[in-house]
């Protein structure tokens, strides 16, 4: 541990509405626990900040003394980058303050939200902006990775509905950043992570959502996951852009849906949503009922936030996950038999494999439009390794890595910065492409010394 300057830490408390904790301090071994338990770092010092000011004096603490930062939204990226070993994290968890104006259809966030509580106050008012599957993910990583869920078919990424950012530079100064105002800084955001400062509040377009929607699962058994999978994705090449389809193989949980005999077996669950008219819906989903054999249904109308609450159970904070992912703009048959495969011999009963359906509205704006550029992604697949046991660490890990191995000469060559583990950094590259080197310049700009490098880093040009 850095033992930093009394004088100077005190210093720092004295200007902040927030709080800051150190090793010892009674608050402090909670706040250093993120979702993914496999990440187990001892910061300095962490700063729950309470204000953009806050953020601004810690930012300016860390860089004059050449301390380690780490930022932490809702801490829920794979790759644990919220936290650092002995310097500073600067906490956002309290700022989530979220307000809403129902007639110019926009919304405004703090960073240290997470979807629920953007999902909570749109939906107030029957609007939402396209968001992540997993209501305790943070709203911040979600989008400046590029941010996509069961709305971007018809609404397109996150980044596509962001307006404008407030943003903390590695310079200290508050900034907002738009189509009009700093619209470099604006463009890199948009996908590039947090490698260019502290976003303390987003605004948002928002759209006519629900309060109500046509969604859940349709639920088949293993055995017929080969038939499944490519009616999916001919099913998928057609379907509107309102409809959200996503295949999951897994071992099936205990819902109650589900038949006794069925828990703990393989299964194909296709999750979905129609992101209009429910009655309009209905004539669409009759095909999916009809890929085989299925074991368990349950669809239909529900509010639109519980549906976003759905997968939290399968996804709560305190397990160790592995991840590995690749982008695919087209499925082919051999990929469906190293899935099969390897789902076949999956080494905890947690693990899955998924593939989320993208293509629709999110494959219109260009490639260089934003710092996201994989434009011609129709699904992004995730080999999600997750178990209990740190003695189960190679097996579950090397099953992940084999996998991912096995299904690459399948994909695109591209990836989604935020489903990158840690030992990933030599892929960012692939993450942003013929974007990386505008990255980089922009990088330079704004942080030219690398202050914000506790992420998938673009280094300064």
């Amino acid at each position: 541990m850095p033992q930093f300057n009394t004088a100077k830490i005190g210093e720092l408390k004295n200007r902040l509405k927030g709080d800051v904790l150190l090793p010892g301090d009674e608050a402090y071994e909670s706040a250093r626990e993120i979702w993914n338990a496999m990440i187990d770092k001892h910061p300095g010092a962490i700063v729950r900040c309470s204000t953009a000011s806050d953020v601004v004096h810690t930012v300016n603490f860390a860089r004059d003394n050449g301390v380690t930062l780490a930022v932490r939204g809702g801490g829920h990226n794979i790759a644990g980058s919220a936290l650092c070993d002995d310097g500073i994290v600067i906490d956002l968890s309290q700022m989530k303050a979220a307000s809403v104006d129902p007639s110019a259809r926009r919304a405004t966030i703090e960073g240290g939200a997470r979807l629920a509580d953007l999902d909570a106050a749109t939906q107030a008012h029957g609007l939402a902006t396209p968001l992540g599957i997993n209501s305790t993910t943070g709203v911040a990583g979600l989008t400046l990775g590029g941010g996509f869920g069961w709305l971007s078919r018809k609404y397109g990424m996150t980044i596509d509905n962001l307006e404008s950012a407030e943003v903390v530079t590695a310079a200290g100064e508050i900034i907002r950043a738009s189509a009009t105002e700093h619209p470099d800084l604006f463009w890199a955001l948009r996908g590039g992570g947090g490698n260019f400062g502290v976003v303390t509040r987003f605004e948002f377009r928002l759209h006519p959502v629900g309060p109500d929607v046509l969604s859940g699962l349709i639920v088949y058994p293993l055995s017929e996951a080969k038939s499944l999978l490519q009616q999916y994705r001919d099913f998928a090449a057609k379907a509107p852009d309102e409809l959200s389809v996503w295949a999951i193989l897994r071992q099936a949980p205990p819902l109650p849906f589900l038949p006794k005999e069925a828990h703990g077996k393989g299964i194909v669950a296709l999750a979905l949503l129609f992101a209009g008219d429910p009655k309009q819906g209905e004539q669409f989903i009759g095909p999916l009922r009809t890929f085989g054999t299925p074991i368990g249904e349950h669809v239909g109308v529900q509010p639109y936030i519980a549906w976003q609450q759905t997968f939290d159970p399968l996804l709560t904070a305190g397990a160790r996950n592995y991840w590995k992912s690749h982008n695919f703009s087209a499925l082919n048959e051999g990929l469906f038999d190293i899935v099969i495969e390897y789902i076949g011999r999956q080494p905890s009963p947690q693990c899955e494999i998924f593939f989320g359906a993208l293509g629709g509205v999110t494959t219109r704006p260009a490639p260089d439009s934003a710092a996201y550029p994989h434009r011609d992604t129709q699904f992004v697949m995730n080999v999600h390794g997750r178990w209990e046991n740190p003695a189960d660490d190679a097996r579950c890990i090397g099953w992940a890595r084999d996998f991912f191995n096995a299904s690459a000469a399948f994909a695109s060559g591209s990836v989604y910065v935020n489903f990158l583990t840690a030992d990933e950094g030599n892929r960012v590259r692939a993450a942003y492409g013929p974007n990386y080197d505008r990255l980089a310049r922009v990088k330079r700009e704004y942080d030219a010394n690398n202050l914000f490098r506790m992420n998938q880093n673009i280094k300064p040009a």
